[in-house]
């Protein structure tokens, strides 16, 4: 019988044994950690679940936030059946586009409002979960979703929140951010804080079937992008670590698979588990350079968040390793890349050469400009990025002229 070789790093990745990471200063043995998350159910067929949740959180007219295309696809119909078995019946609201926009989400909360409604229940991609965020937050505090942009302005507890993720990447289901579309300014906004965390995640990998190519290819992206930054973030601790590594290599060894045979399960549920594992790194760690700047380009032009990373993220790789490539090699190694010996910069460069080149496998433009980014907009683009709160964990610190720069190089 035949036995496949392992690498040494991937057989730490797969033992869940993680490599040994250079502490900076104030990650010492005393340094205090928190890990927020949901509580999590998980597996093929498990929708039915969200509608036990529902209930067991007191929804008596729960607010089901979704979008057009889950509900040609069947699945809002699936839930609100089994929210019927529960005696409960849900006001399902429907008016969230991509990128989901301040105005939409006043429409939101006063469909809420409205309806007196309690529970809410997001089914959906990143957009659905976002905007469901969005009008929980007004439902608990009120005033314009625009007054919670930056970290921990969300004071009072919002209502509580089950989610039913349909795509795998975006970590919305289990993260405490909220990504909103300002859409007087062109630009997205962030809003953090744990009282964003919903309350319990169902991931059924059936959802994932539906997603068209282009959405699959996108969140995989963004899932990837989660996990490398959340690596090698100034946040990142030993909790977070092992969930940002094994997505990396899940989702490295998976998407082209998921793409291509999109009903074939074992690679869906690989997806699922590596969107959730990314999901649950990024909101502990936070994120980095290529998110804050990918924000900036999906409200400026109104595209998808993962493809703008895939086009984004090889280069932030490359920027950040000139400062301290180590993260990177320790990436590189666990993928089987390159020998686990070479030098850090090397191998840091070889990480960056692989995902642009898994990028173009899934389809993802060459270059920004190939998006509708044109040189004009890259000023604006630097000033607001350098203000997004992922910046504030970026492995190297950049300035208006170097993220210009690569901007530009992105180009």
């Amino acid at each position: 019988m035949k036995v496949d070789k392992v690498s040494p790093a991937r057989a730490m990745i797969e033992g869940a044994l993680l490599p040994q990471r250079k502490c900076t200063p104030h990650e010492g043995s005393s340094r205090l950690l928190k890990f927020h998350a949901p509580e999590i159910v998980f597996g093929i067929d498990s929708m039915a679940e969200a509608a036990h949740a529902a209930v067991r959180l007191g929804a008596l007219r729960p607010m089901l936030v979704t979008d057009p295309g889950l509900i040609e696809a069947g699945w809002v119909s699936e839930l609100t059946g089994h929210l019927r078995n529960q005696c409960v019946d849900a006001c399902v609201w429907s008016g969230v586009t991509p990128n989901p926009k301040d105005h939409e989400i006043a429409a939101g909360y006063e469909f809420y409002r409205s309806h007196g409604c309690d529970v809410l229940i997001a089914l959906g991609g990143g957009s659905v979960i976002d905007a469901a965020k969005g009008v929980a937050i007004l439902a608990a505090n009120g005033g314009a979703i625009l007054d919670y942009e930056g970290v921990d302005n969300v004071l009072m507890p919002i209502p509580p929140l089950v989610v039913v993720p349909s795509t795998s990447g975006t970590g919305a289901d289990v993260s405490q951010f909220c990504i909103i579309t300002d859409t007087s300014r062109a630009t997205k906004i962030t809003i953090l804080g744990r009282a964003l965390v919903p309350n319990i995640s169902v991931i059924d990998p059936r959802l994932l079937t539906t997603m068209p190519e282009w959405l699959n290819a996108a969140t995989g992206l963004d899932a990837l992008t989660h996990g490398i930054e959340a690596f090698v973030s100034l946040g990142h601790n030993q909790l977070t670590d092992h969930h940002a590594l094994r997505a990396v290599v899940i989702v490295t060894d998976n998407l082209t698979k998921a793409i291509d045979t999109p009903h074939y399960m074992p690679a869906r549920v690989q997806m699922a588990q590596a969107a959730l594992e990314a999901g649950l790194a990024f909101s502990n760690a936070i994120l980095g350079a290529a998110h804050a700047m990918s924000h900036q380009v999906g409200g400026l032009l109104d595209l998808p968040h993962g493809v703008i990373n895939g086009v984004l993220l090889p280069h932030v790789v490359r920027f950040n390793a000139e400062v301290d490539p180590v993260p990177y090699a320790t990436i590189a190694a666990c993928l089987d890349i390159v020998d686990s010996r070479a030098p850090a910069m090397e191998s840091a460069l070889a990480l960056a050469d692989r995902l642009q080149q898994l990028a173009t496998e899934v389809g993802v433009p060459k270059g920004l400009a190939d998006l509708g980014v044109r040189d004009e907009d890259v000023p604006l683009l630097a000033a607001t990025a350098l203000q997004d709160a992922c910046m504030s964990t970026n492995p190297r610190v950049a300035d208006d002229a170097q993220l210009q720069a690569l901007f530009r190089v992105a180009m």
